[in-house]
């Protein structure tokens, strides 16, 4: 596990698509280390009502990997697609076409990838209205996941784009009729190391104080 301060974890944890190792195996134990940790995370009341998969099966993941790719498609080729997104201006265009190639790089891979981690929210019913709470209740321990698999010289990506088929993957994973998926995670060591701070809108143009 490589030293890093909260502030290195926090800004160069990034989508890692077209740089998985799909050769080098990923040990249980690790991916264990980095759940235990996300176990730490909040939940609304303290339920802790998520449930994890850990896909390692090829078969299993090459089927996931399936379905991930067709839906993938389809995102890829409709208007809202990563890289048909700020066409009007060359700069942030330029950085949402490479994000689209990866896009479709991953598509290719994802069934080849070592771990495919599906975080997932235990409930009898998924609300009508507001669902930010029950949501909230997984996706802080998800994201942790990923903070610590950074540092443990994993890689991963966040991609929901499975969901559109959601439950074609429920049924390759068995999950009962009450488990719902919040997010598909390929997990897998990287190669390179020069991961850096994304660029990002200035925090003045998003920041609003006391009102809008």
């Amino acid at each position: 596990m490589s030293e890093m301060s909260a502030e290195t974890v926090l800004t160069t944890t990034r989508s890692v698509r077209k740089r998985l190792d799909l050769t080098r195996p990923v040990d249980l134990a690790v991916v264990r280390e980095c759940l235990t940790i996300a176990l730490q995370a909040p939940s609304g009341s303290n339920r802790q009502q998520w449930q994890w998969l850990v896909v390692t099966d090829a078969g299993q993941r090459a089927a996931i990997g399936d379905v991930y790719r067709r839906s993938c498609e389809e995102y890829l080729a409709s208007e809202a697609a990563a890289g048909k997104l700020f066409a009007d201006d060359p700069e942030r265009n330029a950085v949402q076409q490479r994000v689209h190639s990866s896009v479709a790089a991953l598509a290719d891979t994802m069934g080849q990838v070592p771990v495919l981690l599906l975080p997932c929210i235990r409930t009898d019913s998924l609300p009508s209205g507001n669902q930010a709470g029950l949501w909230g209740s997984v996706l802080p321990a998800a994201w942790s996941f990923m903070l610590a698999a950074r540092t443990r010289g994993l890689g991963t990506a966040w991609t929901t784009l499975h969901l559109r088929y959601e439950s074609e993957v429920a049924k390759i994973l068995d999950l009962p009729s009450d488990v719902h998926q919040a997010a598909l995670i390929p997990t897998a060591y990287y190669t390179g190391t020069d991961f850096k701070p994304a660029p990002r809108q200035p925090l003045d143009e998003v920041l609003h104080i006391d009102r809008w």
